[in-house]
């Protein structure tokens, strides 16, 4: 049976330094002395990277956080245990499964808000909602844009969107040097985005005036708004996953069911490849954070996700059949 993790508090919580030698580095308990064997071993395993600094590593095999550091941008980066990582991840496709049950009122939400032109701060944050639904492109933040000049959902600009009849594209630079490019046809967009349009080319697309001030949309505003017209703690990420999930399963569907392991697996590596191509992201990253492993597991039990229905809610019958097996 598994012993209970801790929650612990880096820099607060006893804590093992990394020292840095001529010859790589060392290590000091909480009371300075040298660490044991079996530490040394559990450190190693973290594979913390050489380049981090100010690194805090917990004294406790079983803290659900094992090591804190600041990355070669100042950035705190974490390592945590594998079984709190499991557990993580296993309540974040649980979540996205109950953001597709949540989306078909949302919708008609969203909808609704999207004509109303007297309200404007509801308006651009169904703008907001409809390219998460329809694209799911990152969040963005202010941060990102000013240390690397990225940008996602809150900080696009005027110049990075065209809209053509019913058609509405996003071009932008994104994440890692990327450069996103995402299509979406909906009407009821296209009449709202073209109506954002009104300023210069590196205005923000994402604002409106209240109060006669002029208010860029932030990811605090978005959240609230997709609890608001969902019902739950959902954020841009959720959508992500449930985009990369939907996109690996309608992948596997159009293969159909396969002999042999070697057909098997280049199925699911066409499968990541959808993912990743569906959010603008590598396959290997695709696989390990945007798709529900249950979909694979599906898979290799010979049941498909049903094509002739909605994504949403053919991904849920889906997978809440392969929890029955």
């Amino acid at each position: 049976m598994n012993e209970t993790l801790h929650r612990v508090e880096p820099g607060t919580d006893p804590g093992i330094s990394r020292i840095t030698t001529k010859g790589g580095f060392e290590y000091r308990g909480p009371d300075g002395g040298k660490v044991s064997a079996a530490e040394l071993a559990r450190i190693n395993a973290l594979a913390l990277p050489p380049a981090w600094t100010k690194v805090w590593i917990c004294a406790d095999p079983l803290g659900h956080i094992q090591a804190v550091g600041l990355d070669a941008d100042g950035r705190e980066q974490y390592r945590y245990h594998e079984r709190w990582k499991e557990d993580r991840a296993e309540h974040k496709f649980d979540k996205m499964l109950h953001l597709a049950a949540a989306l078909p009122a949302a919708r008609g939400r969203a909808t609704h808000d999207l004509s109303k032109p007297a309200e404007p701060s509801h308006r651009v944050l169904a703008v907001a909602f409809r390219f998460l639904d329809d694209a799911s492109p990152r969040v963005g933040s202010i941060e990102y844009l000013e240390r690397y000049g990225s940008r996602g959902l809150t900080t696009l600009q005027q110049r990075d969107v065209t809209v053509a009849g019913h058609h509405v594209t996003l071009h932008f630079p994104a994440k890692s040097h990327q450069h996103d490019v995402m299509h979406m046809v909906d009407v009821d967009l296209a009449e709202a985005v073209a109506t954002l349009l009104d300023g210069d080319p590196e205005d923000r697309l994402l604002r409106y005036r209240a109060s006669g001030d002029l208010h860029h949309l932030d990811p605090a505003e978005v959240n609230a708004y997709l609890h608001e017209i969902t019902g739950g703690p959902y954020t841009a990420k959720d959508f992500r996953t449930l985009r990369g999930t939907i996109a690996a399963a309608e992948s596997l569907a159009r293969t159909g069911l396969v002999d042999g392991e070697t057909a098997a697996h280049r199925a699911e590596v066409a499968a990541a490849k959808a993912a990743s191509d569906a959010l603008q992201n590598t396959p290997a990253v695709a696989r390990s954070s945007y798709i529900d492993p249950r979909v694979f597991d599906a898979y290799r039990a010979g049941r498909l996700l049903d094509l002739g229905r909605s994504p949403d809610a053919a991904l849920r019958d889906l997978i809440v059949a392969e929890e029955k097996h």
